[in-house]
């Protein structure tokens, strides 16, 4: 298929998302099902138009998950507006801890004992999808930075956090088969892969993005310098906390939600102490300063457009950067959405579906996923009805992907990549369908029992 072919089927799909995103939303349906049909379509399945192979194009297909969940990342901890102290964390905290723990060592029991897999690989697997999605779970996530659900909460941290915390399963898994260095009976593994790698991911990306968000609004506040172009700023400081944290051998991933995170934190303490300074009084979420304010500003800087005035405004500079760099990473992360599910569409045609088990998909969804949750739950202040919805929103989709092709291009053993490539693609495919299915009803009927209504 030529580029002018694909120019037209790729703004087709990006104008049919924009148009099309507040009808799904009321819809049993979701954009990702959308972008999967059509990654099928292009693939030999039914047009042709490409042939990708995770066993050949492993390495890009590796480059375009890693991106899309490092976008999805800092857009999560972005949302993440409770500070550590508030006891919301304790349930994102369990989940990605304790329940993802249980869920690899569960997949891990039923890839020896059912699938008939080598330690390694069930272990592998059980890292491969252990993790939540933070790119397809955008409709169980919080809304926004003032969305206090303790089920959106947790879900988005959770995603937020096991995307990093389940490598150290996948190189466990990857020692297990001779491909990764673990040291005598595991030293290196526990001391690097786990403590010191996951404590400096976090530690870097904390850093990074309270030293970055402080120095910008000094510019802006008092210098009334660096205004404009957050977009730069945001997609900055993933790369700078990702490339950090690799270049210290500890989890970008992590370091990523961390910077994202702690830029929320930088922007809530500024903007409380710009609302303790004289003058009017901040409005509820960091709202645009009143006519009165912008023509004191605009008098002071009359060089300064009326976006750059409210940038630079003592009270509002740290809200307006925050505001600014999620509704731009938003919108990227989207795009960036399209390409990997189309990606996977793309991909069904090669897999060898003789060696996907759905029953091991069933047992993932309905039996490894509540026990896991019920497990990291326990006496947790939670709903009988918010148990039962994190325990079935366990999406697996871009994440799971990237550690396959992370573990593929590793020099994994093809005959066993094609095992394990089927039964997680299988997982996924199940994942996307399914929960995209029930995401809206179940969603709706959440937020009516809540009295709360939902938004488009």
């Amino acid at each position: 298929m030529d580029t002018a072919s694909w120019s037209a089927v790729v703004g087709l799909l990006l104008i049919v998302m924009a148009l099309g995103d507040s009808l799904l939303a009321r819809l049993p349906l979701s954009t990702s099902m959308l972008y999967l049909l059509v990654g099928v379509a292009a693939s030999p399945l039914w047009l042709g138009w490409t042939s990708l192979s995770a066993a050949v194009d492993s390495k890009v297909l590796e480059r375009i998950a890693e991106i899309v969940v490092l976008l999805s990342l800092f857009t999560a901890g972005l949302k993440m507006s409770a500070g550590l102290g508030d006891g919301r964390w304790l349930l994102p905290l369990r989940l990605a801890i304790l329940s993802m723990l249980v869920t690899a060592a569960l997949v891990t029991v039923f890839g020896v004992a059912w699938l008939g897999l080598p330690l390694g690989a069930a272990v592998l697997l059980g890292g491969i999808l252990a993790p939540t999605d933070p790119v397809l779970a955008s409709d169980v996530q919080v809304e926004d930075p003032e969305d206090r659900d303790r089920l959106r909460f947790a879900l988005t941290g959770e995603a937020g956090l096991n995307d990093g915390t389940a490598y150290p399963i996948v190189l466990l898994g990857l020692g297990l088969l001779g491909l990764h260095d673990l040291g005598s009976s595991g030293w290196r593994w526990f001391a690097v892969d786990v403590l010191w790698a996951i404590a400096a991911g976090v530690g870097i990306g904390a850093l990074l993005g309270t030293a970055v968000g402080r120095f910008v609004l000094y510019l802006r506040r008092t210098h009334k310098e660096a205004v404009g172009l957050d977009n730069f700023l945001a997609l900055g400081l993933i790369g700078l906390a990702y490339g950090a944290a690799g270049l210290a051998h500890g989890y970008g991933f992590l370091a990523v939600f961390a910077a994202g995170f702690a830029l929320r934190r930088v922007e809530q303490r500024a903007t409380a102490e710009g609302a303790k300074r004289p003058g009017p009084r901040r409005r509820r979420g960091g709202a645009a300063p009143s006519p009165a304010e912008v023509a004191a500003e605009a008098h002071a800087n009359p060089d300064l457009s009326h976006a750059d005035q409210v940038a630079t405004h003592p009270k509002h500079a740290p809200a307006f950067m925050a505001h600014a760099m999620l509704s731009f990473n938003e919108q990227i992360e989207r795009i960036a959405e399209v390409a990997a599910v189309v990606a996977i569409g793309m991909l069904l045609w090669a897999v060898e579906w003789s060696h996907a088990s759905w029953a091991f998909v069933v047992a993932l969804l309905l039996v490894i996923r509540p026990i896991s949750v019920a497990v990291g739950m326990t006496r947790s202040k939670t709903s009988a009805s918010q148990r039962v919805l994190i325990g079935w929103f366990g999406i697996r989709g871009i994440g799971s992907l990237y550690y396959l092709m992370f573990a593929m291009s590793h020099g994994l053993a093809p005959a066993l990549a094609a095992d394990i490539a089927a039964l997680v693609l299988a997982s996924v495919v199940a994942s996307i369908v399914l929960h995209g299915i029930s995401v809206t009803p179940l969603m709706a009927l959440y937020e009516r029992r809540k009295g709360r209504p939902r938004k488009a």
